[in-house]
């Protein structure tokens, strides 16, 4: 079999670009600032329950390729009124401890006080300060963040819908760890990304 010495080495050379590739790059950067100070506006609605349907998943890179995660255990609420979300009465609890990944041992050490420090910090919250409506489904959320001790408000675009007596809240953006006191280099040959990924898809009823 006949080698080609010039296309072999352009393969090679693409594939390590694909590897390489910034996932965030692909996503809307969330708007960080100071946390905001709120005061709970408990409009007229219904209040939805998140169910077990609903998770929260990360995408951590590398120089040399990113790690898909999440979490299990999400609960929360938010007040839906003729299938639109209305006041500031929304709330997300993450569990950190329930924390997955695609390898055991990252698990573990995101787990570590390396990164989230999950004995120390075993929960994160976001707490809705403001939701602006851009369309019929789309809209921006804006919440204080709370995670590894460090509280940012974060705005970020966000679809939500509605079939019968669900709601669904999804959406994707990408923020910078070390905002919030997560600065963990890697290794000096295979630095891990500032930005993550950030994808919600929360499903919720009434009293769920």
């Amino acid at each position: 079999m006949k080698i080609d010495y010039l296309v072999f080495p352009a393969a090679i050379a693409a594939l390590m670009l694909v590897a390489c590739e910034n996932p965030a790059d692909k996503t809307t950067k969330a708007k960080v600032g100071d946390s905001v100070a709120k005061t709970t506006d408990t409009a007229d609605g219904t209040k939805y329950t998140f169910t077990s349907a609903s998770n929260v998943g990360f995408t951590g890179s590398k120089v040399t390729g990113h790690h898909d995660g999440g979490f299990k255990g999400v609960t929360g609420y938010f007040t839906v009124k003729n299938g639109v979300p209305v006041g500031n009465d929304h709330k997300v609890t993450i569990d950190m401890k329930t924390i997955f990944t695609d390898t055991e041992k990252l698990t573990g050490h995101l787990q570590s006080a390396d990164f989230f420090d999950v004995e120390k910090f075993p929960q994160s919250t976001f707490d809705v300060t403001e939701i602006k409506k851009d369309s019929d489904t789309k809209y921006t959320v804006a919440g204080n963040f709370t995670i590894h001790g460090v509280t940012k408000n974060l705005s970020f675009p966000a679809t939500v819908s509605q079939t019968g007596d669900t709601v669904k809240i999804a959406s994707e953006f990408n923020i910078n760890r070390k905002d919030f006191g997560i600065v963990y280099g890697g290794k000096t040959d295979d630095l891990i990304r500032d930005e993550v990924v950030i994808r919600l898809d929360l499903e919720a009823k009434p009293g769920a």
